[in-house]
């Protein structure tokens, strides 16, 4: 990390390689900035071409790229640690159980030694204030758990593989529930809702805006029952996770680095991927707007992102793509993560403005195409990208980020520095030593089960049927006896709805899903409940 110009001499920089000269000039950043390496050229590390991102302009996004065993945890690492170094708190994902060892200070070694002389790193061990978190509780770590009202009918069709029907169908369960006061916590709430609306009563309320079929109704509630079987039913319900923890300092002012530990749940991909979107579409509810900051407020690291957007439904890769595109003005910056950038959506990777891509392999055809899409996202330069990208040795990436002005840097093959916390995990004792002592813990330990949508629709179900007046027709036999004509003339749905939901009529003509505009007409029918939905259907929390 360096918080001035770079480490390098005149007469430094004089002897070196005209190529390598004109690189360095284009990484001279005056401002605070992230240290990554050196310029690598013909195989030769220059030490004095040191290659920086300006702290500034992280919230413009990054994507960190390449094969498998190149180096991609360890540079994750790397930027964290000096991100939570010069206060800036870090959330990251730790799918493998491999980066705790960033609480903890990095061991000396010859290797290591040999790699901080090679790159003009002054390297000493050192760890980050760190906080272990699980979802649900599962693994080690402070439980995260979200409510179903707060997860959202779009997030929670993608966990479920539901189809754009399937998915419509379900964000009508939310809009109705949403205005009748029935709250969703956890999977049971969702299941009874689901089960009322298909019964013969559910089904006469559902009339003035729609119905459920049997057989998609039957399709959700299988798949909630295979979640809940596979233990995903922790995962939902309260306390609730404050997003607000995200953002914590440590007492010296280091940032915090949030470490949602995974390795339990790395056989349900689309679950714990679904649910970092929804860490993320809860803070852009959450945060204000602040524009561009001399540093970010938090920078989230999306690791295995090609989970995200594998098998997305249109209308949910359009609400990730509006999240990136304006979570950077609440001060937010996501790095994701992945093995190329070809995983990512091009309208994503276009709001991605740095780049380390590490090393690809090109094996197969599909290797070789993904392979040249990869080398025509970068800007030109003097070098051979097809050659460079397949001879990178582990620990050494392309790089391009922006510069202070906002402009692309020239392209920088690199030997990257080595993080100076632990490379590797830490013991579990270590670990579980750390969540047993953090202040946060006592908010989230015990689950909580108040009264919700099942507990008032058991109630419900329990009362009995009035018995019938003496003399009184049954309810309904005067309507079918009465010719058509006698009746009072019903309000046309559409007009009934408009009236309703008038006063949000702008935030459903900007929402082309049908299911979102469902959710803008609900909000602020329901009198004492309340409930604004955002781009990807998320309630707003109330603090």
């Amino acid at each position: 990390m360096s918080t001035a110009e770079p480490p390098s001499t005149a007469s430094g920089t004089e002897l070196l390689p005209p190529a390598v000269r004109e690189i360095a000039a284009g990484y001279a950043f005056t401002g605070p900035a992230l240290d990554l390496g050196a310029v690598l050229l013909d195989g030769t590390a220059h030490r004095d071409a040191q290659v920086r991102i300006p702290l500034g302009v992280l919230n413009r996004h990054g994507l960190v790229a390449g094969a498998t065993g190149t180096g991609k945890t360890k540079t994750l690492q790397l930027i964290a640690e000096q991100l939570s170094a010069q206060g800036v708190p870090v959330f990251l994902a730790d799918v493998k159980g491999d980066v705790s060892g960033i609480s903890a200070p990095g061991t000396p070694s010859e290797r290591t030694a040999a790699r901080a002389a090679e790159v003009g790193q002054n390297w000493s061990a050192q760890g980050c204030p760190t906080e272990f978190y699980a979802l649900g509780g599962l693994g080690t770590g402070i439980p995260v758990r979200a409510t179903v009202t707060s997860f959202g009918p779009l997030l929670l069709a993608k966990v479920l593989d539901l189809n754009e029907t399937q998915e419509s169908s379900l964000g009508l369960v939310f809009h109705y529930a949403d205005r009748n006061g029935l709250e969703l916590y956890d999977l049971k709430d969702l299941t009874a809702v689901i089960t009322f609306l298909t019964s013969p009563e559910g089904k006469e309320e559902l009339k003035g805006i729609g119905g459920i079929s049997a057989a998609t109704a039957g399709v959700i509630l299988r798949s909630l029952t295979m979640l809940e079987n596979e233990g995903a039913g922790a995962f939902f319900g309260e306390p609730e996770f404050d997003t607000a923890e995200l953002l914590r300092t440590a007492p010296d002012g280091r940032g915090t680095v949030s470490a949602l530990e995974l390795p339990a749940v790395q056989d349900r991909p689309r679950l714990f991927s679904t649910f970092l979107m929804w860490l993320l579409a809860d803070l852009y509810q959450e945060l204000p707007e602040v524009g561009d900051l001399d540093k970010p407020k938090l920078v989230f690291f999306f690791d295995e992102a090609h989970l995200l957007f594998k098998g997305a439904s249109k209308a949910f890769l359009e609400a990730i793509t509006q999240t990136v595109r304006l979570i950077r003005s609440k001060g937010v910056g996501i790095f994701f993560v992945t093995q190329t950038p070809k995983d990512v959506p091009a309208d994503v990777l276009a709001q991605l403005g740095n780049r380390v891509q590490h090393a690809l392999r090109a094996f197969t055809p599909d290797d070789a195409k993904a392979l040249k899409a990869t080398v025509s996202t970068f800007p030109r330069s003097s070098y051979d990208l097809s050659e460079v990208l397949t001879s990178l040795g582990t620990g050494e990436a392309v790089v391009t980020v922006l510069s202070e002005k906002g402009a692309p840097t020239p392209v920088a093959a690199t030997r990257l520095r080595a993080p100076q916390s632990l490379m590797g995990p830490v013991e579990p004792a270590v670990l579980r030593a750390a969540v047993d002592a953090s202040a946060v813990a006592a908010r989230y330990r015990d689950a909580i089960d108040r009264e919700s949508a099942y507990e008032k629709l058991a109630a419900r179900a329990a009362r009995p049927e009035p018995a019938p007046v003496p003399g009184e027709e049954p309810r309904g036999s005067r309507e079918s006896r009465e010719p058509q004509g006698s009746r009072e003339p019903r309000e046309p749905q559409g007009s009934r709805e408009s009236r309703a939901g008038k006063d949000d009529g702008v935030l459903g003509m900007l929402l082309s899903n049908p299911t979102l505009k469902s959710f803008a007409r609900s909000a602020g029918s329901q009198l004492g409940r309340e409930i604004s939905r955002s781009l990807f259907g998320t309630s707003r929390r109330r603090r």
